[in-house]
């Protein structure tokens, strides 16, 4: 199927716009479109999920040609970028390369699938894109380096409903190892609660640390999470709808 032309990509991300994900995402998007803009949060905005800022200024810094910094969350980059900076909108938005698969449930907190949340309010077709690792000091950009491109062509070449973003992880696995990209379903994913930790600073105040807990949990065999752990690519299309059905039904009829 031939690629459609793409004149403008917008990049963003959660982890700021001096990490390497949107650095290997940046070079993936040059040999798609013509131009290629970066709106990034100014440092990392993890787990702020489709946040806007309504309550405080955002600043701009010019960070080159095509490229911004913004004090604010991935969705501010966008309409930041969308509204005010681009002399056009885009013709695809792209998020990432997150570090760190953004699996189920996990997908509501992520600033990165929030960022691709963000563009499809605005009607812009979007992509959300992480790298998942077993540890944090080897992270395999190479992986995603090789297989950013080669997925990004065929999403786009074979399109997909307005109403919804795409999330798209690759897996902690040698490039040439890695399985073929695979429609899967959001499931449930690894998260299983959050975990606080109080600390005491030097002036003896209390604070606390957050972190999530993450363990295998039972999952639908078309699952992103059971796709990415047996080497696959994964790619869910995501939307805003969020109604449960079956508690809806059964609170119709306990309510008459």
């Amino acid at each position: 199927m031939p690629l459609k032309p793409i004149e403008r990509i917008l990049i963003s991300n959660d982890d700021g716009i001096d990490a390497p994900g949107l650095q290997v995402l940046e070079a993936a998007a040059q040999a798609l479109a013509d131009e290629v803009w970066v709106v990034a949060p100014d440092h990392d905005q993890s787990g702020i999920s489709h946040a806007l800022s309504l309550h405080s200024p955002l600043r701009v810094t010019p960070r080159g040609a095509r490229r911004y910094s913004v004090s604010g969350t991935p969705g501010d980059c966008v309409m930041m970028a969308v509204h005010a900076l681009m002399p056009a909108p885009p013709q695809l938005v792209l998020s990432g390369i997150n570090q760190g698969a953004n699996l189920g449930v996990e997908t509501v907190f992520s600033g990165t699938v929030g960022a691709a949340m963000a563009a499809l309010l605005l009607g812009l077709p979007a992509i959300a894109l992480s790298q998942a690792f077993s540890r944090r000091d080897a992270v395999r950009w190479d992986t995603a380096q090789a297989l950013a491109g080669p997925t990004l062509q065929r999403l786009w070449a074979a399109g997909w409903a307005a109403s919804a973003c795409l999330n798209v992880n690759f897996p902690d696995v040698p490039a040439e190892q890695a399985g073929p990209l695979q429609v899967t379903r959001q499931g449930r994913g690894r998260i299983d609660g959050v975990n606080i930790s109080p600390r005491t600073d030097l002036r003896e105040q209390a604070y606390y640390w957050l972190n999530i807990r993450r363990s295998d949990q039972p999952d639908a065999e078309d699952s992103e999470t059971r796709i990415l752990a047996t080497g696959g690519i994964s790619v869910t299309p995501l939307h805003f709808e969020r109604t449960e059905e079956r508690a809806r039904t059964q609170l119709r009829e306990r309510l008459g």
